[in-house]
């Protein structure tokens, strides 16, 4: 491919940028990039950060997607430590932290989000109140998590569960608070929420569903305990926020592109400006009649790539494939598809010792299934899915039935 002169600004310097401007390259575009990141490393991994990262098994060197060399030899330019503080779209120039312009011929948003944290009045700006989205979170609580201490963990979704988990791992007491009737409420089918509740409780957490945090309590400016909404008090050393994350979509929004609880963009990721586009976290994209936003390392990846092809003149959409995972203990639970708007779950045992899925469907289509220690089960429920294919409910309730059977 013949080199393009216009430059490429990628704001962001997490999977999704990184994925971008990796495939751009290997699609041979060799037009001028550079990724303007906030943070002060190189693109890294982060589901880790809450797992291996935490548990002090991976060092941050062995996170970077590629070495400091890599981005020099492959002709971009980042720079670290540098946040955009404004789109100005009719001189197309981005404004940085550090006062300079930075001019562009495409933009593409990869903001991510931001961990909701509790507010102040709620006792959320006390010294050991933790929320884990880079590596200085993780690595402040990683020195907090001692044997021995009291860890209240405030939200039942996939990011507290895993903190949870490390932290039971680890040897804290651990209290898991859910304001919703049950755990993994907007993510999961209450079968799944069963399975995982017992998961924990069978490591010795105690799971409080439908109560909320009323305020933490502090001494000297340090979290001591925490008034739940039942009124019951208990003792804290550790509070760790799990309650969601919001889109990182001012930028945008400031400079009057469409936005709805993210950056709206068509299948090609192009914003309401078309020499703006948006990928990963911070996108609201089309998917099966819907605008989904989709939290998850796959997304950001094949979203960016699809974007970066588009760029180098691909007029293909991208078309979503989702799929997630979460690592708790021992035990892996992977997901395919997307079960929003489910009607049905069916429950399947698997073959071995403690592995099970749940699928789910709409209206009699398969849409989603959740594999517990099952990788046969995950697998063959993403290449039914991939089909458009729904499989005979009579043999898929059937553990004796081969899961290959349901794909002829």
């Amino acid at each position: 491919m013949e080199q393009v002169s216009g430059r490429l600004v990628v704001v962001g310097g997490g999977q999704a940028a990184f994925a971008l401007v990796a495939k751009l390259r290997a699609l041979k575009d060799m037009r001028p990039v550079t990724v303007v990141a906030a943070e002060a490393s190189l693109p890294y991994q982060r589901p880790p950060l809450s797992k291996k990262y935490l548990l002090r098994e991976m060092t941050l060197d062995r996170l970077l997607y590629r070495p400091e060399p890599w981005y020099a030899e492959h002709v971009i330019d980042i720079r670290v430590s540098t946040a955009a503080t404004a789109i100005d779209r009719a001189a197309k120039r981005v404004t940085l932290s550090d006062g300079s312009k930075l001019a562009y011929e495409t933009l593409a948003l990869a903001t991510g989000a931001t961990p909701r944290r509790l507010p102040a009045a709620a006792g959320g700006d006390l010294a050991g109140v933790f929320v884990v989205r880079d590596f200085r979170d993780a690595d402040r609580l990683a020195e907090e998590m001692q044997p021995g201490r009291r860890v209240l963990v405030v939200g039942g979704g996939y990011i507290g569960l895993e903190a949870a988990a490390v932290a039971r791992t680890t040897g804290l007491e651990v209290t898991v608070i859910e304001m919703a009737d049950r755990i993994l409420q907007r993510v999961a089918s209450g079968a799944t929420s069963a399975i995982v509740r017992e998961i924990h409780r069978s490591h010795g957490v105690d799971i409080r569903e439908r109560t909320g945090l009323h305020r933490l309590i502090g001494d000297n400016g340090r979290v001591t305990a925490a008034e739940l909404s039942d009124g019951s008090v208990i003792p804290v050393d550790i509070v760790i926020v799990g309650i969601g994350v919001a889109a990182n979509d001012s930028l945008a929004h400031e400079a009057g592109i469409e936005t709805a609880n993210g950056i709206v963009v068509d299948s090609h990721g192009r914003t309401s400006d078309p020499t703006i586009f948006a990928v990963g976290d911070c996108a609201v994209l089309p998917w099966d009649g819907m605008r989904i936003r989709l939290e998850s390392v796959q997304n950001a990846v094949d979203q960016a790539e699809a974007v970066a092809a588009v760029l180098a003149g691909s007029t293909d959409p991208y078309d979503p494939k989702p799929w997630f995972w979460s690592d708790q203990y021992d035990v892996k639970l992977q997901i395919a598809g997307f079960g929003l708007g489910h009607d049905e779950t069916l429950v399947r045992q698997g073959q071995r010792e403690g592995s099970v899925s749940v699928w789910y469907f709409r209206q009699g289509k398969l849409v989603a299934v959740d594999a517990i220690n099952d990788a046969k089960a995950y697998v063959t429920g993403k290449k039914l899915l991939e089909a458009g294919a729904t499989p005979d409910r009579v043999l898929l309730a059937n553990p004796q039935v081969d899961l290959k059977a349901l794909l002829t």
